[in-house]
């Protein structure tokens, strides 16, 4: 995959966090492609579901892994408008995700880039690339546009 394909499918993750957007939840959105297809999609959806593991890369690797059958998804790729937290790089891990690309980083909670290099652990039976940065202003944007929203200050 090259970097139009990239942008291709972190532009269907972006339609998937405009989808959370819309709900009022933290607009981040994620789709798993196998094959050149996408075969698993997700939007943050903590709040409406009142369910802590209910963030877009988890919503995706569910959706993706009932679509072909099985919770291993080798040579996988997820797309994610913003950089995964801890337990979002745990689940890739344990789904044999192959590639991660994900679009801005999180400088409070990523955990691939940001705060920690959690998918660099040298214990993990498993690896992860990753690539990131993929239309990163747009992704960027859209979250800060969802918190300045809430910050507005009536006086």
């Amino acid at each position: 995959m090259g970097p139009a394909d990239h942008e291709r499918f972190m532009r269907a993750a972006h339609e998937q966090a405009l989808i959370a957007f819309d709900q009022g939840e933290v607009p981040v959105g994620a789709v798993v492609v196998l094959d050149g297809q996408i075969v698993g999609r997700g939007f943050n959806q903590p709040v409406g579901t009142n369910d802590p593991t209910a963030h877009a890369e988890i919503i995706a690797l569910r959706d993706a892994a009932r679509a072909v059958g099985n919770y291993r998804l080798p040579g996988a790729i997820l797309y994610v408008t913003i950089e995964p937290c801890l337990m979002c790089a745990g689940a890739l891990v344990h789904a044999r995700v192959a590639t991660l690309v994900y679009g801005a980083v999180e400088p409070k909670a990523g955990c691939v880039r940001s705060t920690l290099r959690a998918l660099d652990h040298p214990a993990l039976n498993h690896r992860v690339h990753v690539i990131g940065g993929v239309l990163e202003s747009e992704c960027r944007s859209l979250v800060q546009s969802f918190f300045a929203c809430r910050r507005v200050v009536v006086v």
